[in-house]
Parts: structure tokens; C-alpha cells; sequence
């Protein structure tokens, strides 16, 4: 039987959970929010009221529609708080240690039907599943950033998957009008497994000195039509997110074309990690983002 999912769970207040947490409750989901940090909790339901009300402005939604979504969220610091929830998504950051800790903290206090998802990018299914005590009702449900704004989830089932959990996601999904995509439990599924190789290889472009940050973004976005440049969808997806999914992708399929770019590292080890530090590849300090290099 396909469990009903009425009230969703979400760790992690940041930009992702909150992401998540907005459209569960537009798709009429009662959201519990978790996280350790009361202030970021604080801030995360301030931006979600912020991108409601823009969605309003927008002409997207109602200010009822807004009401009735806002009404339906809470947050905590409290972990005994997600113990109703019928299914917790974890989005915590791109670390499978810290992921690890949240299962141990979290499954403790779910009743024994409720199903565990994780929004990993990259990491394994199955073995974060193993770190549960129920892997036949976890997986891999993978939002877009951001998430209001993008159509696709990407379902990944571990081994030991069960079939009622892959069809409530299923349908979960479905609720919330995007289109789920079903990818297998390889190293960072589809999306990533495409889009991340080629954002390390234009900085690889840009480390030999075949471009320029600008040069590079010009010609994908003119050349290719795409609507934002490499470089800067990396600082937009943040360059410690890029570096931890190409080290992922390198160290579970041993294929050197995978090798991360010492120039993202060099990033990386210097704090300049995109838009949400102030500087990645371009530097957003000022009125206009400037290229870095």
C-alpha cells in the first residue's frame, strides 16, 4: 500500500530547504522546519515570505494563496518536533559526515511509517540509506535550485528502495507540479553527472588562459544559448557545492576526465565560494558583479 503523505518535514533552513519548504506548503503540505540554528530558521522563514510575496507580485499567486502557505510552515531547533511528520527531507550542505550525524539525531524520534528522503546532489543512496534504520523507506528525492522557480526532481532509488516509497514520491512530486525524472544510484545521477563536468572544464578553460571569466560566459551563452554562463552558474551554485560533486564524481568513478580543476580548489581554499560568500569567479561587492580574473 502507498503511504498518504500529509505533513513533510525538512532539515536544514537553508536555501534549498527553504525551497522545498515553500512549495510543499503552496502544494497544501503542513512543513516543519528543522534546524539547529534558531537564526537561521528565523531568516530562512523571512525569505520564504519574501519569495511569496514577490510570487504575488508577480501575479503567480493570491494573498490568500500566500496566507494559506505561510500558515502551513513552522520551524524549530526542537528535533522531537519532526516525530508527526509522515515525510522528512534532509537538506543539510554536500557532506555525507554530517549527513550521517542528522539520521542518527533524526530517526530516533520518527514514528515507524515515516519515510526519509535525502536532497543530496551526488552522494551515494544506498549507503546513506545503510546509516538509517530504514533503508526500504529512504531515497533520493533531488530538488533544483531554486527550488520555486525549477520544474525537474530527480528520484533516485537505493537497493533497498522499497516500491510503496519510490510510488509516495512519486506522487508527492506530482503534487507540487514538477516533473520527476527517475535516475539510478550513480555518482551525482544525471543533472550533475552532465553539468558539473562541463562547469569544471570551462574552468579549465579559464586556467589555461583560453578565455577570460567573461569571454567564457559570453561565448556558452551567445554560442550555446544558454541562459547563464558556466561560471557564473558555479558562483551561482556555490564552488564548494561544484568542488564536493566533482570530487564525488572522481573519486566513485575513477576516470581522471573527472579530475577537479586546481583553480576551483585554489577557490575553494581562499573562501571565495560564488554568490553567497562575495566572490567566486565574479566579485558581487559592488553595484555589478565583476569578473574576479
Amino acid at each position: 500500500m502507498v503511504p498518504v503523505i500529509k505533513s513533510i518535514g525538512v532539515v536544514g533552513a537553508g536555501q534549498m530547504g527553504c525551497g522545498i519548504a515553500h512549495v510543499s506548503a503552496l502544494a497544501g503540505y503542513k512543513v516543519q522546519i528543522y534546524d539547529l540554528s534558531q537564526d537561521r530558521i528565523e531568516t530562512g522563514l523571512a525569505t520564504i515570505n519574501g519569495n511569496l510575496a514577490r510570487q504575488v507580485g508577480g501575479g503567480k499567486l493570491t494573498d490568500e494563496e500566500r496566507n494559506a502557505a505561510l500558515a502551513l510552515i513552522s520551524g524549530s531547533s526542537d528535533v522531537n518536533d519532526l516525530a508527526p511528520m509522515d515525510l522528512v527531507i534532509e537538506a543539510a550542505t554536500e557532506d555525507e559526515s554530517v549527513k550521517r550525524k542528522i539520521y542518527a539525531l533524526v530517526c530516533p524520534v520518527l514514528g515507524p511509517d515515516a519515510m526519509l528522503a535525502t536532497n543530496t546532489s551526488s552522494l551515494s543512496i544506498t549507503r546513506l540509506a545503510s546509516a538509517t534504520d530504514r533503508p526500504e523507506r529512504f531515497m533520493g528525492i533531488h530538488f533544483m535550485n531554486p527550488v520555486p522557480v525549477m520544474k525537474l526532481v530527480e528520484l533516485v532509488r537505493g537497493i533497498a528502495t522499497g516500491e510503496a516509497t519510490f510510488s509516495a514520491a512519486k506522487e508527492y512530486v506530482a503534487k507540487l507540479e514538477k516533473t520527476a525524472t527517475v535516475a539510478e544510484d550513480f555518482p551525482a545521477f544525471i543533472v550533475n553527472r552532465i553539468l558539473l563536468p562541463m562547469i569544471n572544464e570551462a574552468i579549465y578553460t579559464l586556467y589555461e588562459g583560453v578565455g577570460s571569466v567573461d569571454a567564457i560566459d559570453t561565448a556558452m551563452k551567445l554560442g550555446a544559448n544558454h541562459p547563464m554562463g558556466p561560471l557564473q552558474l558555479a558562483d551561482f551554485i556555490g564552488l564548494d557545492t561544484c568542488l564536493s560533486i566533482m570530487q564525488v564524481l572522481y573519486d566513485g568513478l575513477a576516470d581522471s576526465k573527472y579530475r577537479p580543476c586546481p583553480l576551483l580548489v585554489k577557490y575553494v581554499e581562499a573562501g571565495w565560494l560564488g554568490r553567497k560568500s562575495g566572490r567566486g569567479f565574479y566579485d558581487y561587492r559592488g553595484e555589478v558583479p565583476v569578473p574576479t580574473r
